[in-house]
């Protein structure tokens, strides 16, 4: 299971103390392109040669909070969806203790030049 470690920042917890809903996901999209480039796939290159990667649906499940300070992982794993759309199952979970605080299904697709959505040969792999 590929993982990104991270350590929460004071400026992304809210006024309750715990990080804010909407910080998970850019956790979830760091993790989602650190997993791309450890599979020889980068986005940033792939956009250049104009396919862009797209979410189209976002599920996330909150189990709990992350405070300031608090360490945790990112786990990333690839999961083909259809003709036209992959996803990445993902889970933000704390070390100290292992705690599973987020589920969540990240569902996407690729655009071509032309707008069209495709999934890119590449990614297809990944299903392998």
């Amino acid at each position: 299971m590929f993982a990104v470690d991270f350590k929460v920042r004071d400026y992304e917890c809210d006024m309750q103390g715990i990080v804010n809903n909407a910080v998970y996901f850019n956790y979830l999209e760091h993790a989602r392109h650190e997993f791309l480039l450890s599979k020889g796939i980068d986005f940033a290159a792939l956009a250049r040669d104009g396919i862009n990667l797209v979410v189209v649906r976002s599920e996330m499940d909150y189990k709990g909070s992350l405070t300031s300070g608090d360490l945790f992982a990112v786990t990333v794993q690839y999961q083909p969806i259809s003709k036209v759309r992959f996803g990445f199952r993902q889970q933000v979970v704390r070390s100290r203790d292992g705690a599973v605080l987020l589920d969540a299904l990240v569902t996407g697709t690729a655009l071509n030049q032309r707008g069209r959505p495709f999934v890119p040969e590449a990614l297809a792999l990944l299903a392998n």
